[in-house]
């Protein structure tokens, strides 16, 4: 949370390409440290993860850069799938921890091992990001040149509207991530494993619905897309935490997972609809979005101990009621289409 309003300066000046390596490096290095402090320091295993987070904040603002980059010389929105490769991750690097425990392989040498593989994979797949010149920010003529660069963007009103909505979907997916297993086993009174089951119904609706948002964007557009999306969250969260049975709730997980899919990546494309600006903007909507993963699943558990888990939920339905209601202003403005335009050029070139 530190580091991401710095970000998008520094992505600005070293470019998304050289940003993601050099992270990558620092992110095995803090990997280390956590490996080393974790069998020998409690000191060095906090100071490897401050800086684990710090690196973290840096790679999503540099790959959210990059994607938007992608996604100009595309000419289509494919941001969702690149947040659908996370999602991936996640399930894989999970999976990898529960093998890791079926097999007891120390904590120490699976997290070293990762950090090797992140040093190598990470810069090697890097060198095949587009050229500098394709993902650098286009040139903006001096009149409309941007003169507050870096935080200057939280004074931007539309910039703090579409952090909000990312806000918004972002309480929502990590209060899907923490809570689904335990408020189902809580409140069916069923097994773990049950409770499981139902956390990988929700991952496996957001991972599918960040693979198939592309074509629903490029048909329907953000703002309908955002629209429908927090209607269908706010289905899903309400057959969850009110319906009756397992059933109903398992139902409800998968809505809740499809809805929330979309609403943080959209945030971040939009972020990045003007090329000189992307990087700063971005690193903004990235700090406000992050403070939903952040406090979201707490507040969740707060207000459940006042009430129930279920109704705490419902909170996430009034979040997603605001995000409908400020989600136009995740729509391209005419000046952002005419400068993104000169995108077309470089797609053909590629072409």
């Amino acid at each position: 949370m530190i580091v991401l309003p710095l970000s998008g300066t520094a992505v600005t000046r070293i470019g998304p390409r050289r940003a993601v390596t050099v992270v990558a490096l620092l992110v095995s290095a803090s990997l280390g440290a956590i490996s080393l402090g974790y069998a020998l320091s409690a000191s060095l295993l906090v100071a490897g993860l401050f800086l684990l987070g710090a690196a973290t904040g840096f790679w999503d603002v540099a790959m959210t850069v990059y994607a938007a980059a992608v996604e100009r010389q595309l000419g289509r929105p494919v941001m969702p799938r690149f947040f659908a490769a996370f999602s991936l991750g996640t399930v894989a690097g999970a999976a990898v921890g529960v093998l890791m425990t079926a097999l007891r392989v120390p904590v120490s040498i699976h997290v070293a091992v990762v950090a090797t593989v992140i040093a190598g994979a990470v810069p090697a797949a890097a060198r095949h990001f587009l050229p500098a010149h394709a993902a650098r920010p286009i040139a903006v003529p001096p009149p409309v040149r941007m003169s507050r660069p870096g935080l200057g963007a939280w004074r931007e009103p539309r910039t703090v509207a579409v952090g909000l909505v990312a806000l918004a979907f972002a309480v929502a997916e990590g209060a899907g991530s923490n809570w689904v297993s335990v408020s189902v086993i809580d409140r069916h009174h069923v097994t773990a494993t049950i409770g499981t089951l139902a956390y990988a119904s929700f991952l496996t609706a957001l991972t599918a619905g960040r693979w198939l948002g592309p074509a629903v964007l490029h048909r329907f557009g953000r703002v309908t897309v955002l629209r429908t999306a927090a209607a269908v969250t706010i289905t899903g969260v309400a057959l969850f935490a009110l319906g009756p049975s397992t059933g109903l709730a398992f139902a409800g997980s998968l809505l809740w997972g499809m809805g929330a899919a979309l609403g943080f990546s959209v945030s971040m494309s939009a972020g990045a609809d003007e090329p000189a600006r992307a990087a700063g903007r971005v690193s903004i909507i990235t700090s406000i979005g992050y403070c939903g993963f952040v406090g979201g699943p707490p507040l969740i558990g707060f207000l459940g101990n006042q009430t129930t888990v279920g109704h705490a939920l419902l909170v996430i339905a009034i979040l997603m009621t605001l995000s409908a209601v400020i989600a136009g202003t995740t729509r391209r403005s005419p000046d952002n289409r005419t400068q993104s335009g000169s995108g077309t050029q470089a797609r053909t070139a590629v072409t």
